[in-house]
């Protein structure tokens, strides 16, 4: 990492009785005042910004912060801007995946075939069916197919969940056929078993390993991928996980990327 290069990110800068200034770009708990953790700011001044809150000894407001990070230590280098910045959007949008469906649409379309086994009930032991499969590696809705989707009204929420208006997507790393008939023991809607190449209790054991990678600040799976959020990453790390489990298992996604100016 160099030390030196200039970086971006967004946060909340919170001092409080127990520390000085630090830049939390992890996990917030939300009590009055906040609380949380991140890298110091050695060279913070509450005099020279404005937009921020002073309660119970503790002062703290959200920032666009530019500076310098050496692995421990946040320094600034321009000064800070109240709120989001432009372009600076969350890394976690990186590690978004709108996931559809893979599956061809059946004849006559995505619909209904057994009545009686499209209910929430049934769709809850579909869940519990697919966790069961062998080589199973993942399970999500697909509710493009409802005329709710495209709605953001207060009524749309509980439209997007019928059963009957939703495709029930299962990934499997081995015969997708034979768990396809499991399924449809139980489930009577709309249903694609596709094929992938790691199991989720594979994804979960790389998940556990990396979670341990200094400077974390999440971790999840996803279809065929581990997630890791970290504080930053100028490729060293990126390279080191492509070489020891492969290219585009686990992805990295740095909070504090390069400043462009």
């Amino acid at each position: 990492m160099d030390a030196g290069t200039e970086l971006v990110g967004f946060g909340l800068v919170l001092e409080s009785p127990a520390h000085g200034p630090q830049f939390c770009l992890g996990a917030i708990f939300l009590s009055d005042p906040p609380q949380c953790g991140g890298p110091p700011i050695p060279n913070w001044d509450w005099s020279a910004v404005s937009g921020h809150t002073s309660r119970n000894g503790a002062t703290w407001g959200d920032y666009t912060l530019v500076g310098t990070y050496d692995g421990h230590v946040f320094t600034i280098t321009r000064p800070p801007q109240p709120g989001r910045g432009p372009g600076v959007e969350p890394a976690a949008d990186e590690l978004d995946e709108v996931r559809g469906t893979p599956c061809p649409e059946p004849p006559g379309g995505w619909r209904v075939v057994d009545p009686s086994k499209t209910t929430d009930e049934s769709m809850e032991r579909a869940f519990e069916e697919a966790r069961g499969l062998e080589g199973y590696a993942g399970l999500w809705l697909d509710q493009s197919i409802n005329p709710a989707a495209s709605r953001d009204d207060e009524d749309a929420y509980d439209l997007m969940n019928d059963p009957e208006k939703l495709i029930i997507n299962v990934a499997v790393t081995g015969d997708t056929a034979a768990a396809e008939a499991r399924l449809r023991e139980v489930w009577g809607g709309a249903l694609c078993v596709s094929r992938s190449w790691h199991t989720d209790a594979e994804l979960r054991r790389v998940q556990e390993e990396v979670a341990r990678t200094p400077g974390v600040l999440s971790v999840g799976t996803t279809i065929d991928r581990v997630n890791l959020e970290v504080i930053h990453d100028d490729g060293t790390l990126q390279r080191e996980l492509d070489a020891t489990y492969g290219a585009g298992l686990v992805v990295v996604a740095s909070v504090l990327r390069p400043y462009a100016g």
